[in-house]
């Protein structure tokens, strides 16, 4: 398959707004693409080599890759620098430089994606010293053969700014429709994404095995399993009621999720957003090592900072010191952890996320040899709102942030990558209006003024709608920023910028300057209201209308941890502005 065909279909996707458009552009594309390339196709649509937990990235900042872009050209230096700050896109820039080569390439073979496969696989495998050096001569070759509407692309996937706004969902979306022959399968095609976190692998299956493939699909240790989340409520009453009188209740300790893999003596380690961070915990491989006894196991876990003095649980954000690359150990020393973990997925052969909780709950037990630094999480099996109420109370005084109430019986199996009424959080925060933190999605941004001239003014802040796969505005916040933050803002959100609405973004409010749904940021407020403007639960509550967060305010909290569809969702704002009507009520 010629590299041309795909860029033609980038351009065509690029141009649109529309998600169905979108992914009907991408049936007609998958469609085209030779069965056995297919999964090297998606990976590059998304702006990817391989899936984010292989931990291999493309690594090649802008900079570098106007190295190449020069060398392949034979353009100067300024020139090159000209085009990138006039165009502010390191695509546009080398296909304007391109374009304007001194040397024709008459009789070049044309690429195919292969060829650009290949050698962006090099470019990622190339590690150490000299490293950078041998990416940029990596580079600089392909886009020397390169037409400029190939380059155009070419560099927008090694520099991770794409900037066509697929996303996995919409992928799954054409699969389902191209080999599953409609979005009833749909369901089959998301339980084999959602046990492999492996997009390209799942196109792959479905084009070469059809659905009957898909269906043979299993977990694997080393493949990360896509998390399930939980929902919110308010009262331990309301949250009994829903999960039908009893429930198990467990801590919901201030941590870093982490989903760890065991064969034997090797463990991997994956965060929430399920990407590998195994290198900057050698201390929980070690205590996985010893303490989870297991030939075979995918297990989850809070990660907690501790005092190393006192052993006391520490706030999250100390956990932000073990990100760093360099003097792990000595990170590893300064900022020990603690690991609780509250669930089994896979043990020995066995798929255990199909079994209900008390089963994974006992064969989890059977496993984890408990240490000061190894526990299981703390938990109780109740169907009495006074002792739920009490076990939350005792979670807060013991550092948590509350607990997650977890439905109990044959139904209640592992939902990977589901948010369902199946796990509910209940925080202290929610004891009161807007007392609550939510994870926003910035989707938008308006010019500041006065002293905020040249910076962002406000940012245009979405919801998550999982049913619809969008995010919908629900706020404009402009409180809460240092001036650091201000500082920032422009500079994290620059990859992102593109020159019109989103397609899975839905918002009343037109933004001065629009991103890609990528950054998500804590956000709180004084209480939830309705919107004619913003979209977030429109309709719910009354016609015309959405829900909006009556001054909003940034917390300081930059929730990297989550995906921007882990973000708060649209039915979770429904429910707190529900409950806040319930009060209401309640006082009068």
């Amino acid at each position: 398959m010629l590299f041309s065909e795909l860029v033609e279909f980038y351009e065509k996707i690029e141009a649109i707004s529309g998600r169905i458009e979108m992914t009907n552009l991408l049936v007609e594309l998958l469609r085209k693409t030779p069965p056995e390339i297919i999964d090297k196709v998606v990976y590059l649509t998304l702006g990817e080599v391989y899936p984010p937990f292989v931990g291999l990235e493309l690594g090649v900042a802008d900079r570098l890759a106007l190295r190449a872009v020069k060398l392949a050209s034979g353009a100067s230096e300024k020139e090159v620098d000209q085009a990138y700050k006039q165009l502010g896109d390191v695509g546009l820039a080398g296909e304007r430089m391109l374009a304007k080569r001194s040397q024709a390439t008459l009789f070049v073979q044309e690429l195919t994606v292969e060829d650009v496969y290949s050698a962006l696989e090099r470019i990622a495998r190339e590690t150490g010293e000299g490293s950078m050096e041998t990416k940029v001569q990596i580079l600089s070759g392909l886009l020397a053969s390169a037409q400029p509407r190939e380059a155009k692309y070419i560099l927008r996937i090694v520099t991770g700014k794409m900037r066509l706004g697929v996303a996995d969902m919409t992928i799954l979306d054409a699969l389902s429709i191209l080999y599953g022959g409609g979005k009833e399968t749909r369901e089959l095609f998301e339980r084999a994404y959602n046990i492999t976190s492996d997009i390209g692998f799942v196109a792959k299956t479905a084009a070469l095995e059809g659905v009957e493939g898909l269906k043979k699909i299993r977990i694997t240790v080393g493949r990360p399993i896509r998390p399930m989340l939980a929902e919110r409520l308010s009262s331990a009453e309301e949250i009994l009621q829903k999960l039908g009188g009893k429930c198990l209740a467990e801590y919901k300790y201030d941590g870093e999720r982490q989903q760890i893999h065991k064969r034997a003596d090797e463990v991997v380690i994956f965060s929430r957003r399920l990407e590998n961070i195994t290198s900057q915990y050698p201390d929980v491989v070690e205590l996985v090592r010893k303490h989870v006894k297991a030939d075979e196991a995918i297990l989850e876990c809070e990660c907690v900072a501790i005092d190393p003095d006192t052993g006391d649980m520490l706030p999250f954000q100390e956990l932000m010191h073990r990100k760093r690359k360099h003097d792990v150990h000595k990170a590893v020393e300064q900022y020990p952890v603690r690991l609780h973990f509250f669930d089994l997925l896979y043990h020995n052969g066995r798929d255990l996320t199909l079994e209900p909780i008390e089963e994974r709950r006992r064969a989890l037990e059977s496993i984890i040899e408990e240490t000061d630094r190894v526990k299981l999480s703390r938990a109780i099996f109740t169907s009495d709102p006074r002792e739920l109420e009490k076990f939350f109370h005792e979670a807060i005084e013991n550092g948590c942030e509350g607990l997650v109430v977890k439905a109990v019986g044959e139904e209640a199996i592992y939902r990977a990558g589901a948010r369902g009424w199946l796990w509910i959080k209940l925080k202290r925060s929610y004891k009161s209006e807007m007392m609550d933190t939510v994870d926003l999605v910035v989707v938008g941004a308006f010019h500041g003024r006065g002293k905020r001239g040249g910076t962002y003014g406000a940012l245009l802040m979405a919801a998550y709608n999982k049913e619809k796969d969008v995010f919908q505005s629900v706020c404009k916040v402009g409180s809460g920023f240092t001036d650091e933050d201000l500082q920032k803002l422009p500079e994290m959100l620059e990859p992102y910028k593109i020159p019109h609405k989103h397609a899975r973004v839905e918002s009343g409010m037109e933004a001065d300057i629009w991103f890609e749904p990528r950054l998500v940021l804590e956000i709180i407020g004084d209480e939830i209201t309705i919107s004619p403007i913003h979209r977030a639960g429109w309709g719910a509550v009354k016609e015309g209308f959405g829900l909006a967060i009556r001054f909003p305010r940034f917390t300081g909290r930059y929730r990297l941890d989550k995906a921007p569809e882990d973000a708060t969702t649209t039915d979770e704002i429904l429910e707190m502005y529900r409950r806040q009507l319930k009060k209401i009520a309640e006082a009068a």
